[in-house]
């Protein structure tokens, strides 16, 4: 049962259960990566269990053994060729519906499914809507090969930019760099304001050894909010006022973390 659940657990599994609910028989889904996203394949679930027929393009290793586990058929982008939608979860976003991904470490592979699809969903809880991109930090994807003489590169392209800040760390996994799928590292750039998110994205993927930033712009369609009171909300650009959903979350029994 959902009792047990933090009311930021409960307002993710809310706008999960929401956005199941957008996905028809016979669709082609991408699959996101994150707490919220695990939410979303557990719900997908439960809709194969009772007969839904889906195929599932996962956007990381995790997924994939998640979708397996409750019984999602999995498959390739590749064999998929091109999907119906992708529900995915986000750090942040904005009145625009521009986004922030990549806190799960799956941004590149992210980016391509969603790109390869007719809709792009996003669920998340209240607390990622902001005014302004930037309080979390931007991920960027880079190759392992002089991944600091790309870091020096991007440190130097950020101070003709407006943006707050522009410390850079290196994420980690333990003592050691933390690595993607495509076996690569990701630099994290806490810049608390990014004025215009177009300009930087264009910029970091101008660089050598830049292989994807974690800026989404104009990629996603629908935010699916959740509320720790089991409501969920939607917010679409061709809305002119967000639909509401009510009721308390249902049950799903596992508890997924980043």
């Amino acid at each position: 049962m959902t009792d047990d659940l933090s009311p930021t657990d409960r307002a993710k599994f809310a706008a999960a259960r929401r956005a199941a609910d957008l996905v028809e028989d016979g669709m082609r889904v991408g699959l996101g990566t994150g707490s919220t996203a695990a939410w979303l394949v557990r719900c997908l679930g439960e809709a194969v269990a009772a007969g839904t027929r889906l195929t599932g393009v996962p956007t990381s290793r995790r997924t994939a053994e998640l979708a397996r586990e409750v019984g999602i058929e999995v498959v390739t982008l590749d064999e998929a060729r091109w999907l119906d939608v992708t529900i995915d979860g986000a750090d942040e976003f904005d009145g625009a519906l521009n986004l922030i991904k990549g806190g799960g470490g799956a941004l590149l592979h992210e980016k391509i499914v969603a790109t390869a699809s007719d809709r792009m969903v996003v669920i998340a809880d209240a607390g990622k809507a902001v005014e302004t991109l930037g309080a979390f930090p931007l991920p960027v994807e880079v190759i392992p090969f002089g991944w600091q003489t790309t870091r020096a590169l991007i440190e130097e392209t950020l101070a003709g930019l407006d943006v707050a800040t522009r410390e850079i760390t290196i994420r980690t996994n333990g003592a050691a760099p933390f690595v993607t799928d495509e076996g690569n590292h990701i630099l994290d750039l806490h810049l608390g304001r990014i004025g215009d998110p177009h300009r930087l994205s264009g910029a970091l993927n101008a660089l050598p050894g830049v292989v994807e930033n974690g800026l989404f712009l104009d990629i996603c369609d629908t935010v699916v909010v959740g509320h720790g009171d089991g409501r969920a909300e939607l917010r679409d650009l061709d809305a002119a006022a967000p639909a509401q959903a009510g009721g308390a979350a249902g049950a799903v029994s596992r508890d997924l973390d980043d």
